[in-house]
């Protein structure tokens, strides 16, 4: 029986009367690869920020293997360490290298000692294919790359869980593929993640289980294989045909 990591429960999220979210629950099991997806604007991305709580709750509980999630409590900077997240616009430090990019957190959050810090930094970067550029900066790396880094830089910090909002929207297509089997290899290796995505191909392959939101609400979820070949709703069959027209 799999083991529950991460439980949303009965979650509302609004922005003023803008309600995003209410009476939505979830559960995220250990070793698990949870996609989401749904149409623009239905709130995947805001509710991957309600995980680790860069947004506020209006309602409902957020639990990481039982303990609360919350943004005003005095635990939070721990509990964010548990959850990376990596996001669509990098957010790299442009004025520090790729290898101080990723020791930072981990010898200020973390306390770690310098040598241990870029020592698994560099190990890191040695496996998102990156270890000749740990002296660069940012500005010098193509945007997959400096995917690559956002990537091993969440992955210094030894989270349980990873959140992938996005991260190939605002790459080239042919940069896509590489953070893409990153992404894959993560899963392969029984990572526990949550990735919002509009790369169908990708969903089918790497999910555990897909979950597809609309308004607010889960309109089905399953095994990804179910999803893709005989979705179980009307509007998943609308949503998934949009995709098969636009790749003709």
């Amino acid at each position: 029986m799999s083991e529950a990591l991460l439980e949303i429960k009965n979650l509302k999220k609004a922005y003023g009367d803008n309600v995003i979210f209410d009476d939505f629950s979830l559960t995220i099991n250990k070793g698990e690869v949870v996609v989401l997806i749904g149409p623009s604007g239905c709130g995947k991305s805001t509710f991957l920020r309600c995980l680790n709580a860069l947004e506020e709750i209006q309602g409902g509980e957020i639990t990481i293997d039982g303990e609360i999630i919350d943004g005003k409590g005095k635990n939070i900077a721990e509990m964010r360490q548990r959850i990376g997240m990596v996001f669509q616009s990098y957010e790299l430090f442009p004025h520090r290298t790729i290898l101080h990019n990723l020791t930072l957190a981990p010898m200020k959050v973390q306390k770690v000692s310098k040598a241990e810090a870029e020592k698994e930094a560099m190990r890191l970067l040695e496996r998102v294919g990156l270890s000749d550029k740990a002296a660069s900066y940012p500005r010098q790396l193509s945007g997959g790359q400096k995917q690559r880094v956002a990537i091993a830089r969440a992955l210094c910090m030894h989270p349980e869980v990873m959140l992938f909002d996005e991260v190939t929207a605002a790459l080239d297509p042919e940069m896509v593929r590489e953070v893409l089997d990153i992404m894959l290899n993560l899963a392969a290796d029984g990572n526990t993640m949550v990735i919002v995505t509009h790369e169908m191909q990708f969903a089918r392959a790497v999910a555990d289980r897909i979950v597809f939101i609309e308004g607010g609400k889960i309109i089905e979820e399953g095994d990804p294989e179910e999803f893709f070949t005989n979705p179980k709703t009307e509007r998943a069959r609308q949503f998934l045909h949009t995709f098969e027209f636009e790749r003709r």
